[in-house]
């Protein structure tokens, strides 16, 4: 399930609220910490936190820190540095923007100065399991162990925005957040992109309202904040936080293709500093974590592909060539509605119509009518296509599947009602103000009904699936066509061009046999005394007694008008005026028309297969033989 339902118009006002928020420039920092802006060129500190106002207005070197001087030259941005300043020790981050470097200086505490070595161990670990549920909770676990926060959650992000809470650690005595929902304005679009480009976000308390920087130009644009370790927190989002129960927190972004496809969140009860070396470390296992679930997300895909091509290949494998193709879908209706978790399916094509499953049961017309053959999808009918829902009742998933140049297939989900586990009541009357922070986070259920599960990944599959049953159809269509041009329309026999093909070709390969040359005596007065349609009467038994006097491998064609061709590879010249004389007797019986019982006999001529002879002249000389039978009196053979 991807999508969520939601009161469309507040959740819509509180992200647009968001966006007001300077929260790159919010012209404060978190207390705990200095921040200094210096002149790259002169090295003067143009803007202080107002805990530092004493330096602003002066040079860097008055600071007395080579190590601080050193880490502004070097450009070292972004990575620590202990430095030593006023007589304690911090670790300093310096950062390069177009007119003015920023440091910014977090007092060192008594917490270990290196990264626990665990992280190395942690992130061994995780690289050992190949299930992203498994890896989510167990990537919570580490993170718990390894920072001690009372509570880490590790989140992924849907389509829409809104997330989950997909692996969670915790103290015994808390509730459980995890599997709950969470609305996209918890984490707005402007936050989103923030995450983007600082992979950590560390807030030392929520009771915390910042400390104003000050500036040496009153007139000064606020400093971009953006990459800064210290920047202040919205005030809304620290009601958040305490309504939450939260006095510290630190996150780290999980990053893919440029989208912010999930965090892990770090979140203690009392003030919790989390040292700067172990926030890169675990920044490191956040890329890790994320490349991990990547991997595996791909190599999901990848097995799902598989897997479905080959289900695909062996439903349109089975495809007959003929017109009966609907009938071998409806007949594996099964394999079909399992191939795209549908409940049931209509399927049109070349003018013909089935239902199979689970299926709308009113005028299949009006639906396919009213569905069209343009490819769309939807998971409440009701919503998106008003006019369709009417035609299916209880029904809520609709795809249609066009099938090039034969027609569609209409797909169908049952409505389900569905339940959404969110964290806290979403409702207005859990909020002070419709734009307030949730006043609980306890899990809320809500409960969704006119919809059917979103189709997801299925719906490229059935695309995939149309296309490849058109080109299927395109083949049967092909392969019909190849095989009228082989075959005679009247007698169901093989036609000229089909016998001198295949006269060429044992001709080519030197085949031994017997070429057999019948003309119906007298045909013509059967025609003329009782019409074309008896004489195709007669015409079309004659050609079922040659079948059935001959053997399997022998090419029986209808040259035309009256006349047949018998190709009999392997026969000895012996054999073949055997076989002549049958086939002789065997057209000599009575025929039963609508006209009353008709006879008719045949001259057949005989020659032998010569390989130093072309197929046409071949045919001549079977030709002139069975003149000189005719010649001798007809019904009867010659050579």
């Amino acid at each position: 399930m991807e999508d969520v339902a939601l009161p469309e118009a507040s959740e819509r006002q509180r992200l647009e609220e968001c966006v007001k928020e300077p929260i790159r420039t919010p012209g404060r920092i978190q207390s705990h910490g200095v921040l200094l802006a210096v002149d790259p060129v002169t090295f003067e500190i143009t803007t202080a936190s107002e805990n530092a106002a004493e330096w602003l207005g002066r040079s860097l070197t008055e600071l007395g820190s080579p190590t601080i001087e050193w880490t502004v030259a070097a450009q070292t941005n972004g990575d620590p540095v202990r430095v030593e300043l006023a007589g304690r020790s911090f670790d300093a981050v310096t950062h390069a923007s177009p007119d003015r470097i920023l440091i910014e200086l977090e007092p060192v505490s008594g917490s270990p100065d290196l990264p626990n070595p665990s992280v190395v161990g942690a992130i061994r670990t995780l690289g050992m399991i190949a299930d992203a549920e498994q890896l989510r909770q167990a990537a919570a676990e580490e993170v718990k162990r390894i920072t001690g926060f009372d509570r880490v959650m590790v989140y992924r992000f849907f389509a829409d925005g809104h997330g989950e809470v997909a692996g969670e650690a915790c103290e015994p005595d808390m509730d459980s957040y995890r599997g709950l929902r969470f609305p996209a304005s918890d984490i707005p679009q402007q936050a989103r992109s923030l995450y983007l480009t600082k992979i950590s976000r560390a807030i030392v308390s929520t009771s915390d309202d910042g400390t104003a920087l000050l500036s040496t130009d009153a007139g000064a644009p606020p400093l971009d904040l953006s990459e800064a370790e210290l920047r202040a927190v919205s005030p809304h989002h620290l009601q958040f936080m305490r309504n939450m129960g939260q006095a510290s927190t630190v996150s780290f972004s999980l990053i893919h293709d440029q989208r912010l496809v999930g965090m892990i969140t770090c979140a203690h009860r009392t003030t919790r500093r989390m040292p700067i070396l172990l926030r890169r470390a675990l920044e490191v296992l956040a890329t890790q974590l994320t490349l991990q679930l990547s991997a595996l997300e791909s190599i999901a895909h990848l097995r799902r592909d598989l897997e479905v091509r080959e289900r695909r290949s062996a439903l349109l494998g089975e495809l007959p060539p003929a017109d009966d193709a609907l009938l071998a879908l409806v007949h594996n209706g099964t394999a079909l509605l399992e191939l795209v978790g549908a409940d049931g399916a209509v399927i049109a094509l070349d003018g013909v119509s089935r239902s199979i499953g689970e299926a709308p049961l009113g005028d299949r017309s009006l639906l396919l009518e009213a569905a069209g053959i343009e490819p769309f999808e939807t998971h409440e009918v009701s919503r998106t296509h008003p006019a369709l829902s009417t035609l299916t009742p209880g029904f809520a998933g609709l795809m249609v599947v066009p099938v090039a140049g034969h027609g569609v297939l209409l797909f169908f989900r049952r409505e389900v009602t569905q339940v959404i586990r969110w964290l806290g009541d979403q409702t207005a009357s859990n909020r002070e103000t419709p734009l307030s922070p949730r006043n609980s986070f306890s899990e809320w259920r809500q409960s969704v009904q006119g919809m059917a599960p979103a189709w997801g990944r299925t719906v490229e599959e059935a695309r995939d699936l149309g296309r490849d049953l058109a080109r299927a159809l395109d083949r049967g269509r092909e392969s019909r066509l190849a095989q009228l041009a082989l075959v005679d329309h009247l007698t169901g026999l093989h036609n000229r061009r089909s016998l001198e093909r295949a006269l060429v070709e044992a001709v080519a390969r030197g085949d031994e046999g017997t070429l057999l040359f019948i003309d119906l005596d007298r045909f013509k007065s059967i025609n003329d005394r009782h019409g074309h349609e008896t004489g195709d009467a007669v015409l079309r038994e004659v050609g079922r007694r040659l079948a059935r006097s001959s053997r399997g491998s022998d090419i029986i064609c209808r040259l035309a008008g009256d006349e047949f061709v018998i190709l009999s590879a392997g026969t000895s010249a012996d054999e073949g005026q055997a076989f002549a004389e049958r086939l002789v007797q065997a057209i000599d019986e009575p025929i039963d028309t609508d006209r009353g019982a008709m006879t008719v006999t045949a001259s057949c001529g005989i020659v032998p297969l010569d390989g130093s002879r072309s197929p046409m002249s071949l045919l001549d000389a079977a030709d002139a033989a069975m003149y000189r039978a005719k010649n001798a009196g007809r019904n009867r053979t010659a050579r």
